[in-house]
This record gives structure tokens, sequence and C-alpha cells, in this order.
């Protein structure tokens, strides 16, 4: 698990996809990779999400995670379709141990201080904290990670490139989510070259 934390760390920006047709899902991967961001995690929002991890973890060094996890039988599709790790909006011990069971890593979301404990209980070392903005942003992290020396923060949720640089700023950040350069409408219209861009912009900002 190791190794994959740190491609999300190099990546330092986690693109969150939403597809509504997994015909758009290749030619985003490679958009990404064109924008320099050979990372996605896809969310189980829409039917297409399991075609879409599919498609887009058959591409050669595209890393692929599944979002909105929120059932063991949901981690099993995601992984069968090809996802290297999995992401929950909350803490479910079912998920996170299906996920450990299918030897892929597991991001759940916890955003206080129970919710840590729980997870530093499953053997974690890493979490998402959504939804971020409104949880208490960057200052809730960085007072989280006091007594929690060593663990990572996933932060994600109402973040854009206006307060990216505050969650950047905090040590214990292990990388951010964000959706402004993958916006839906640019996928379903198939924007490409504009998500590129976007994609590139988003780059250039959280790496300095």
């Amino acid at each position: 698990m190791t190794e994959l934390l740190d491609q999300i760390a190099a990546a330092r920006l986690v693109p969150v996809v939403v597809l509504d047709d997994a015909k758009d899902a290749a030619p985003l991967a490679h958009a990404l990779i064109a924008g320099g961001l050979p990372v996605a995690e896809v969310t189980f929002r829409t039917d297409a999400a399991v075609a879409s991890i599919k498609a887009m973890s058959a591409i050669d060094g595209m890393l692929v995670g599944a979002g909105t996890v929120l059932t063991a039988e949901q981690v099993d599709a995601a992984v069968d379709a090809g996802a290297s790790y999995i992401v929950s909006p909350g803490l479910s011990t079912a998920v996170v141990r299906r996920a450990k069971e299918r030897g892929v890593l597991a991001l759940p979301g916890a955003v206080t201080a129970t919710e840590v404990q729980a997870a530093l209980a499953e053997g974690l070392t890493a979490v998402k904290f959504f939804p971020a903005e409104t949880s208490g942003g960057a200052a809730a992290i960085k007072a989280l990670s006091a007594p929690f020396a060593g663990l990572k923060f996933v932060p994600t949720g109402g973040i854009g490139p206006k307060n990216v640089a505050e969650y950047t700023a905090v040590s214990a950040v292990l990388a951010i989510g964000g959706s402004w350069m993958v916006p839906r409408d640019k996928v379903a219209a198939g924007a490409f070259d504009e998500i590129t861009a976007l994609t590139a912009e988003a780059v250039a900002l959280v790496r300095g």
C-alpha cells in the first residue's frame, strides 16, 4: 500500500470524476495524462462507473481508484474492474476490510478524532477528509494532525483554485481531491482538449 500512497503523493492532486457514459472514460484518461496527471478517482454515482474504471485502468500509466464506495459488494465490483484503491465518503469497517482482503488501498472519510482513531485501529495510515470545506478546512486538518502524527489526509469537497494553497501548505496533506479540472459537462461534451488545459493549470498550481 505504501507504493500506492507514494504514487498519490507524487501526483499531489486526484481528479474526482463523474462519468455518465463509459465511452468518455478512455479519452478522459488520455486527456489527464496529457495534462500531467495520470490518476483519477471514478465515483460510483453513475451506472457507467464500473465500465469506466475498466476502460481507464487498461491504459498504461494510469492509476485508477473508485470513489463513493459504500458497500463491500461495490469494493468487489471496483477491484474486478481494475481499481487500485477504494475511496469512501465515510468510514465503513466492512468496506475497509474488504479492500484489505482484495489487496487494494482503502481511503475512507474521517473528519473527527473518533473517526480517525477508528481508521488507525484498522491499520490505515491515510484517510479522506470529506467534505473538507464544511468540516473545518485546512485548519481542521492541521489541528487533527497534531495528536495523530504520521497520519496523512486527502481533503476533498469544496476545494478549487482559490483555496487549494491553504491545503497544500499543511504537511499532513498527502494529496488533494478535486473536480474543477474535470467538469462533468465538459466530459459529457467531449471537450478533452479543454480538460487537458485545465489539468495542466491545476498541476502547475498545486505543485507550485
